[in-house]
């Protein structure tokens, strides 16, 4: 008897239970490892109905963290279908059990005590269920059993991370605020008032087959199939704060030429406040990125652009603007692409004014050579990786330690992130002469795009709402993580979805 069903195929299940006139009882989670909490839960729902229907979250909804989950959804199904209690298995395909509960329409939805407080549910989704229960003339009935976190289990006993990846984590529980104190400080986050400061850029991606090289010239021939443009830039790093206040302001330059701005406009999110800086004689930068289909490997990068510095009557804009309002905000970000926005001038000021500061200066292939941290003295946070680090100081062999205290003493920077790929990220507290590091917890590495804006994003954030150093870092790894799942900034960062992440790590 076929016992396992998609979401399309489950309607006809549905339909020969209902005219039978059984009474369903319906069971959902993720199941990434059933344990004896579990096997009680499903047997006091079956007790209360005919038939038992058990349906799982499929893999790319499931928000737990890096490596999960540890099985996917067809070997998950294949296990709770092996349980004889369970009559039937649905593979949903959709974030939460709602569009399900609405097709099932349930006699009984069965969830585990844990979720009858709703405060405790961090995803609220408990309500939104309720209610869908409630739409189709069903009843949500909380069982008391005993329970195992399967989170807990796995992170505990199956090697999901290694030795260093638990020493933080281990760490980061012993410093732990209790749960409600660190629902208070989330709360803080939505709170502040942000200025994002930066170049807006348009990723423009071409994805094609590279069909060999050029008979007449030593080149490389694509075939272009698709292209997709994304947010890039200043633009991003505002739209993944977004996430986590609705009081987000974007200071950004557009060139006078194809701004794009209807493009941008559309998809921003809609509470972020833009202030636009007109760049005459320019375009709005676009970077090309030449994808092969097959390998996901980059081909070729090209760039469209005027990276002049800019006029002084459009430098005064920018200062006259910075003036007025830059006190107002309580935290600063700015990131600096090098592409001739942001001078010596305005550097000097924004430091001067701003409450808190976090920055970035990049090094791409337009400014190796020019670009330079030093328009920055005095930060509360500078984000870089090993190799901007070791260009600024222009030091290819000292101990990178050795250089982060170096470079903190002459910018005078409070707090420095070092990010170094696969090896992590470490930071260096001037004023305590503390390291703390955190190693790196990607699993799927799409595209390194963008990675360092999502880690700047959210460790300004908690850092500056007064989060532990361990967790802030711990929080932009995870955040880096997400970020290099996809190909440029397709998705922004969920501030939902990093806290839950966050949530099943510590379990």
């Amino acid at each position: 008897m076929k016992k396992i069903f998609n979401f399309e195929q489950s309607e006809v299940l549905i339909k020969k239970i209902k005219k039978n006139k059984k009474k369903i009882v319906l069971c959902h989670g993720v199941f990434d490892l059933v344990h004896i909490g579990h096997v009680k839960h499903f047997k006091v729902a079956k007790s209360l109905g005919d038939v038992l229907i058990v349906s799982i979250t499929k893999d790319e909804f499931i928000n737990k963290g890096p490596g999960r989950p540890v099985f996917n959804h067809n070997i998950r199904a294949e296990y709770l279908s092996g349980l004889s209690i369970i009559d039937y298995v649905i593979i949903n395909d959709s974030p939460t059990s709602v569009s399900l509960i609405k097709k099932v329409k349930p006699n009984i939805y069965c969830k585990g005590f844990d979720y009858k407080d709703e405060k405790k549910d961090s995803t609220k989704q408990i309500i939104n269920e309720k209610n869908a229960v409630k739409s189709v003339g069903g009843s949500i009935h909380f069982t008391d059993e005993i329970t195992n976190s399967s989170s807990s289990l796995l992170n505990n006993f199956l090697e999901i991370f290694n030795n260093k990846q638990k020493k933080i984590i281990n760490q980061i529980k012993k410093e732990m605020l209790k749960d409600k104190d660190l629902i208070v400080e989330y709360k803080k986050l939505s709170k502040l008032k942000i200025l994002v400061i930066g170049e807006t850029i348009i990723d423009h991606y071409y994805f094609g087959e590279a069909i060999g090289k050029s008979g007449k010239d030593p080149i490389i021939a694509i075939q272009e199939e698709k292209d997709e443009k994304y947010i890039g830039g200043a633009a991003t790093i505002a739209s993944h704060i977004s996430s986590f206040s609705n009081k987000v302001t974007l200071m950004s330059i557009l060139g006078e030429k194809n701004t794009h701005k209807e493009f941008l406009e559309k998809n921003l999110p809609k509470h972020i406040k833009k202030i636009w800086i007109m760049k005459k004689n320019a375009p709005t930068i676009i970077k090309k990125r030449y994808i092969d289909n097959t390998s996901g490997n980059k081909l070729l990068s090209t760039y469209v652009m005027n990276d002049r510095s800019l006029s002084n009557n459009e430098e005064k804009k920018v200062i006259d603007i910075l003036i007025k309002k830059i006190k107002s905000f309580d935290l600063v970000v700015v990131s600096d692409y090098g592409h001739g926005f942001l001078s010596k001038k305005i550097g000097d000021l924004i430091c001067k004014k701003s409450n808190f500061l976090s920055f970035n200066a990049q090094i791409n292939a337009a400014n190796r050579g020019y670009h330079t941290m030093k328009n920055y003295f005095k930060s509360n946070l500078a984000i870089i990786n090993e190799t901007e680090l070791r260009h600024e100081m222009r030091d290819k062999n000292t101990d990178i330690k050795i250089l982060m205290k170096r470079i903190c003493r002459d910018l005078n920077i409070e707090d420095l992130v070092v990010t170094m790929g696969g090896s992590g990220s470490i930071l260096l507290n001037k004023k305590l002469n503390n390291f703390y590091f955190c190693e790196a917890f990607a699993t799927k590495v799409v595209d390194k795009v963008g990675s360092g804006d999502a880690m700047l994003s959210v460790i300004s954030l908690f850092l500056k709402c007064g989060f532990g150093r361990n967790f802030a870092l711990l929080a932009g790894s995870l955040a880096a993580a997400q970020s290099l799942e996809n190909f440029g900034n397709r998705k922004f960062i969920s501030f939902d979805k990093l806290k839950k992440t966050i949530e099943h790590i510590l379990k």
